[in-house]
């Protein structure tokens, strides 16, 4: 069984930076695709960023030029750089996986709170 966990979340000041981390356990065999999400409270999930096999990067326009995704697809582990953070990054953020053997895995997620 394949299990994300994210770590890195807490409180900070607008203008703040943090770095989200998620790694995977199990057998997750080839990673295509690794996706961070978040959603704030009474919204729904919203997609964020993700990065491909083949390092291929994408952002939504809410946080692109702020926010940089990196990942190792050998160990499963993916990271959400976040820079610039404004009162409406907060949020719990969801890190997800698509494998050769599942369909997209996501973690329990971690609470950020960007505060004005």
């Amino acid at each position: 069984q394949v299990r994300l966990v994210e770590s890195g979340g807490g409180t900070v000041q607008a203008g703040g930076s943090l770095r989200l981390s998620c790694v995977a356990s199990g057998n997750f065999g080839k990673v295509n695709i690794m996706r961070w999400y978040r959603q704030a409270s009474g919204k729904r999930r919203e997609w964020v960023a993700a990065i491909t096999l083949v390092d291929y990067t994408n952002y939504s326009d809410s946080v692109k030029g702020r926010f940089t995704i990196s990942g190792d697809k050998r160990k499963g582990t993916s990271n959400l750089e976040m820079n610039n953070l404004k009162p409406e990054d907060t949020a719990v953020y969801y890190c997800s996986m698509e494998t050769d053997r599942t369909g997209e895995v996501f973690g329990k997620g971690t609470l950020v709170i960007v505060s004005s």
